[in-house]
């Protein structure tokens, strides 16, 4: 048979209602307002037929009221126990993160020694893929995205600032001092970032900067960034890349930057559903990545 309980949100009000005999008490303890426990009141009187309070001129339990309260109090504590074990068995599973390879394997995963260091307990697992990942049907509990920010019914905290930067082998670089010298130049392209408005095509770019020609331009297409990448290091032409990329690359001279940064009004974020947060492995993971962002940002600020 089906069970046919009453709403578990209004038992928890009558219980602390109860326990405090003060609706004000109650709120403050479940997080709420005076008027919201009233009105949890109500919906279970109108539901049953009889009042549960005395309201005048003290509040007191009705004869209905007292007969459940010690075993609506034992009941609420059995759930919060079976919680608890529901929460630790939680623990135990991975943390299964969603996030593009290009953004794990030149980011992510040279840091993820120090997230291993700090929670040894936890097992991650990442799913490195470029498409969005579907919260509700699919076993993924956070994912690190690039986007406007737009997540309907998810959590999404925007992690840091994108730019775009033109950059080239060391031994290209030397010859390419303004836009134009890339006329004649092979250009890289990266055929995954078709979709991103605020990433525009070679022929716009050089367009934007100034640049008019009537030669056909020398383009290669690659359709991963990390491709992209290694050919530019490779010397075989001057790429247009996310700076967050190669921040290890600029940094030892291995490629050089041309021209001026691009901001972008994209970001990266940290997606999750809003339950999820209550996870103490998803509540780790976002800490500890915010932590990271934050340093690099300070890092590259002092620099």
């Amino acid at each position: 048979m089906p069970r046919t309980l009453l709403p578990l949100r209004s038992l928890q009000a009558l219980e602390a209602a109860a326990r405090h005999l003060s609706f004000a008490r109650a709120a403050q303890e479940l997080h709420v307002t005076p008027a919201a426990i009233s009105q949890q009141i109500k919906l279970l009187e109108d539901r049953i037929g009889q009042p549960l309070f005395v309201r005048s001129p003290v509040l007191r339990l009705s004869a209905s009221a007292q007969a459940v309260v010690r075993p609506l109090r034992e009941a609420l504590d059995l759930l919060e126990q079976a919680s608890r074990q529901l929460r630790a068995g939680q623990a135990e599973r991975p943390l299964v993160l969603s996030v593009a390879p290009s953004f794990a394997s030149r980011w992510l995963i040279g840091r993820l020694e120090r997230f291993g260091t700090r929670h040894p307990q936890i097992e991650l697992h990442l799913l490195a893929t470029t498409r969005t990942v579907d919260f509700e049907t699919e076993d993924v509990d956070a994912a690190v995205r690039y986007g406007g920010g737009r997540y309907p019914g998810l959590h999404a905290e925007r992690l840091r600032e994108e730019s775009v930067v033109v950059v080239a082998h060391p031994r290209l670089a030397a010859g390419l001092s303004r836009p134009s010298d890339l006329v004649g130049a092979t250009l890289l392209r990266n055929s995954d970032l078709n979709w991103d408005s605020t990433f525009p095509d070679w022929p716009t770019w050089l367009r934007n900067a100034g640049v008019v020609t009537s030669e056909p331009l020398r383009i290669r297409t690659f359709d991963d960034a990390n491709l992209l990448i290694e050919a530019a290091l490779a010397g075989l032409g001057v790429a247009r890349v996310w700076r967050t990329l190669v921040n290890e690359e600029l940094a030892s001279g291995r490629i050089i930057a041309l021209f001026r940064e691009q901001p972008l009004v994209n970001a990266y974020h940290f997606v999750c559903p809003p339950a999820n947060l209550e996870q103490p492995r998803v509540a780790a993971f976002r800490q500890w990545l915010l932590e990271e962002v934050r340093a690099e940002v300070r890092t590259k600020a002092e620099a």
